[in-house]
């Protein structure tokens, strides 16, 4: 397997005039300020070989706003026979790779090659691969994601908005600015704001404990709403939810009034959550802090991916829980260490509505 990409990043917290290059005993990775022009024949690239099987990668330098200039679509028309072509996103810093798969209804790679291209030493590096597949039953478009340990997940709030923004890319959506997909959670709209943000119709949250799916008795009419759970000898308070993929909300244990969210161990304690059996088809897990009825944060232990920067239907999880635990109010700013997002539960509709970023990293190409 090799890897060739065409990689940008920003360089705005920089002078303009300046140029930085990372390099090592085999590699090279320039970082151009904006300034710099886009030639696609005079792209200066290293190729660097990496201790993990066949993988090679090589990288050349282009610049944000060569990328706006440049024709995005022609790099992922390109059919070479034997080459995945993909573009990484990132959307609070949860980073997928993804694949326009609009000509199968089969991903173009394995879980087990997923997990080789999501290894952040020996890959690409990313939480997940995830693939836009032709829509089904009228919707237009298909989502599908392999975490980084090869399991596939139902659906990834994150991956949602970064799914949105590559097929604006992909396709000409005649002035649309929402349309609709299908995902293993049913339908998801997004739409794209004017900021460029999207925002995500996120549907109704599931509550009823066996749905979720929890052990955990249901205690609020059919709801798990702050129940005791047992972790290692400490009795954690717990809100369970499911935004089409099961979570775990925790504002704090028996002893911790406060919970203080940075200090806590996720690599640790996040393992324990997820292959808790109270969770058969484990769970990802949210750590709460309360700012003010309108300002949480969380960090998250993702299933199958571990503790990552952002997590959309975490976040979507944690204001519901905290609306059931009288914590909040239904209009939150949930800060997660990758920034923030807004989340609105609404009375009118019962859908939850996820608002927030996704950016591209980098165009790149796998030899399969």
């Amino acid at each position: 397997m090799a890897v060739a990409g065409t990689i940008s990043f920003s360089a705005s917290s920089s002078s303009s005039s300046s140029r930085r290059c990372f390099s090592s005993a085999s590699s090279s990775f320039v970082i151009c300020p904006s300034s710099c022009s886009y030639q696609p024949n005079a792209l200066r690239s290293t190729t660097a070989p990496l201790r993990f099987q066949s993988l090679r990668i090589s990288a050349s330098s282009m610049s944000i706003d060569a990328l706006d200039k440049a024709p995005r679509t022609s790099f992922l028309d390109c059919k070479e026979s034997g080459f995945l072509h993909f573009v990484k996103y990132q959307g609070l810093g949860n980073d997928f790779i993804m694949v326009d798969n609009r000509d199968s209804t089969e991903p173009r790679i394995t879980p087990e090659q997923a997990v080789k291209l999501c290894d952040r030493n020996f890959g690409i590096g990313a939480d997940g691969v995830i693939f836009v597949m032709p829509g089904v039953n009228g919707t237009d478009y298909t989502m599908r994601i392999f975490n980084s340990d090869g399991s596939e997940p139902e659906m990834c709030g994150n991956g949602v908005r970064c799914f949105a923004r590559f097929v604006s890319e992909l396709d000409d959506l005649h002035g649309r600015r929402s349309f609709t997909m299908h995902t293993g959670a049913g339908l998801i709209v997004p739409e794209i704001q004017d900021d460029g943000k999207v925002k995500v119709d996120m549907g109704e949250p599931i509550l009823k404990a066996s749905d979720v799916p929890t052990k955990l008795p249901a205690n609020e009419g059919q709801s798990a709403v702050k129940s005791e759970l047992d972790v290692d000898g400490v009795t954690w308070n717990v809100t369970c939810v499911s935004m089409g993929n099961p979570h775990c909300v925790t504002f704090g244990a028996k002893g911790i009034r406060n919970l203080q969210v940075d200090e806590l161990n996720l690599a640790e304690i996040g393992p324990k959550f997820e292959h808790h059996e109270m969770f058969p088809a484990r769970t990802n897990t949210e750590f709460v802090q309360v700012f003010s009825p309108s300002h949480l944060k969380m960090r998250v232990w993702e299933r199958g991916a571990g503790a990552t920067l952002a997590c959309g239907t975490g976040a979507c999880a944690v204001v519901v829980a905290a609306v059931l635990e009288g914590c909040a109010g239904r209009h939150c700013t949930v800060d997660l260490p990758g920034g923030p997002l807004e989340i609105y539960w609404s009375e009118e509709d019962n859908h939850v509505y996820m608002t927030g970023p996704a950016e591209i990293v980098f165009y790149g190409s796998v030899a399969l």
